[in-house]
């Protein structure tokens, strides 16, 4: 286990939470998730508390990095894991049975584009929440930090 894991705070969703547990103990193979295959863990600093969250996300990947969005189901305000990794960029991410850090980039104009776009594709229903949404859902490039 990775020493990030042991520090990490779930959401007090007892149903993200439980998805998080099932992630762990299954190394992201089995996951109550309808896209299991794209679960990632994402581990951020809180802004206020410092605090390690952990909090299952979708994501896409996108040559070595990962692509993920902070939908909220659109929701009219960003989910808390976005303001926290706007606070402090360097996170973890858990990909299946590998932990590694990354730096989180909120991605804009024509990466933004392109990124989203290729979100769409492999998951339409993303598409979906950016209109019940008057806000720019915002899409983030995860990169190995060295």
């Amino acid at each position: 286990m990775h020493d990030i894991e042991r520090i990490a705070v779930d959401s007090p969703y007892p149903p993200v939470a439980e998805q998080a547990r099932q992630y762990i103990e299954s190394n992201g193979q089995t996951v109550d998730h309808p896209h299991a295959d794209r679960v990632i863990l994402l581990y951020v600093r809180g802004r206020s508390s410092g605090v390690i969250r952990r909090v299952p996300l979708v994501s896409v990947a996108d040559g070595d990095d990962l692509i993920i969005v902070a939908s909220k189901g659109g929701a009219p305000e960003h989910p808390a894991w976005y303001l926290n990794l706007e606070a402090d960029p360097k996170v973890w991410v858990r990909n299946k049975d590998e932990v590694f850090e990354a730096t989180a980039t909120t991605l804009e104009g024509e990466d933004r584009t392109l990124a989203w776009a290729k979100m769409i594709e492999v998951m339409p229903f993303f598409s979906g929440y950016e209109t019940k949404t008057d806000r720019v859902l915002p899409v983030v490039r995860l990169s190995h930090r060295a």
